[in-house]
């Protein structure tokens, strides 16, 4: 038999043992739960700088480590580099681009533009002794600041004036046309490029050439608006800086016409601005679908406004006489009051209808009614 006291000391012994072993339990689930917080945290701080899989985090680290992909960011700006011509932008892209007016309100605008090319392959053609090639590229609504920032360099810059819209408009040729314009007019060999030098500002042989060209084309361009309206452009000055060349402020908006000139093998591009505000004169006309918008007579619309004209009631007022009175007389007056009247009983009367005389007459009686006697007409007040 063991003796109680080796009883209590074991029984002691015991109950040490599940104490101990009790606390290493929490412990280490206490241990283990700081280690998953600790776990959670680096997986958040690491979410910020990098995109990490959903399936590995916790519902509180997989919130905070949302993060846009590059798509989701050009979708929600509206630059969408696999957007399809003739597609509307979308995002804040069109929102920016919401206040401008297309030009397509006005239909007219693109029948001048392609008269203007019919006119420049002609001119052109008379100019350079070559054959040339004229055509419309397009026709855009854009930013007159957007525009000059988007030109690109080395080109030429006129700023015209259209004399009877009394405003500026801008034409943009750029340096392959430039040179192929000096190649052609100096007698360059046919089937050599155009040599493109950089760095090096344009020569005064190279600015007169294109100034002679400029003018040919505003000749055509005053012939093209002549059936809608007589314009007179005249140059004003070549630049060869987009700031010098300012002629709007940055945020109004503009037309631009983008043609392409082609030589044979030669040729370049130039663009013709014009503001909606230089436009602004001829608005209502360029408005019209087709020139000269005028409808003919309708004979039968004719005839049944003159049949309900005769039908129409018209009221008409016999007037005795009219007093002129200051306004504190008509404020005095009160119930009772008289107002002398310069008639007697044989004064013309005048018959109106509103406040135009229609007749004149004399005052008389027809049974319980009393009645005007017509006379003739009255006469026109000047």
């Amino acid at each position: 038999m063991t003796p109680p006291a080796d009883q209590d000391a074991d029984q002691t012994a015991a109950e040490w043992d599940a104490a101990m072993t009790g606390e290493n339990q929490d412990g280490d689930a206490a241990a283990k739960a700081e280690d998953d917080l600790a776990s959670d945290w680096e997986t958040m701080v690491e979410g910020e700088g990098k995109t990490v899989d959903p399936g590995e985090m916790t519902n509180a680290a997989r919130e905070s480590s949302r993060v846009l992909n590059q798509d989701e960011i050009d979708s929600l700006l509206g630059f969408d580099e696999e957007k399809h011509e003739g597609e509307e932008n979308a995002g804040i892209q069109a929102i920016l681009n919401s206040a401008l007016v297309s030009y397509e309100r006005l239909p007219m605008l693109e029948v001048v533009f392609d008269r203007l090319v019919r006119l420049m392959s002609t001119s052109l053609r008379n100019f350079t002794s070559d054959n040339v090639e004229v055509s419309l590229d397009n026709i855009a609504s854009i930013r007159f600041g957007d525009y000059l920032n988007s030109i690109p360099l080395p080109a030429m810059l006129s700023v015209i004036k259209a004399e009877e819209w009394d405003n500026f408009g801008l034409i943009t040729v750029d340096s392959s046309l430039i040179y192929s314009i000096v190649d052609v007019l100096l007698g360059g060999r046919r089937g050599t490029a155009a040599m493109r030098i950089e760095g090096r500002p344009y020569t005064t042989i190279e600015r007169s050439l294109v100034e002679r060209m400029i003018h040919v084309m505003l000749g055509d361009l005053s012939a093209a608006f002549e059936p809608l309206s007589p314009v007179t452009f005249r140059f004003e000055r070549l630049e060869t800086n987009p700031r010098f060349a300012t002629i709007s402020r940055p945020s109004n908006a503009a037309i631009v016409a983008r043609l392409r000139i082609d030589m044979e093998d030669r040729g370049g591009r130039l663009e013709l601005l014009l503001p909606y505000a230089t436009l602004e004169p001829v608005r209502e006309l360029l408005l019209q679908m087709f020139m000269g918008e005028k409808f003919g007579r309708d004979s039968i619309w004719e005839t049944h406004l003159a049949e309900e004209l005769w039908l129409t009631d018209v009221e008409l007022e016999a007037v005795l006489d009219h007093q002129v009175m200051r306004l504190k007389d008509v404020f005095d007056l009160r119930v009772g009051s008289r107002i002398m009247l310069n008639a007697r009983p044989d004064s013309d009367i005048e018959v109106r209808s509103g406040t135009i005389p229609l007749y004149t007459g004399k005052m008389g009686r027809r049974g319980d009614h009393i009645a005007v006697r017509i006379d003739g007409k009255a006469k026109k007040r000047p």
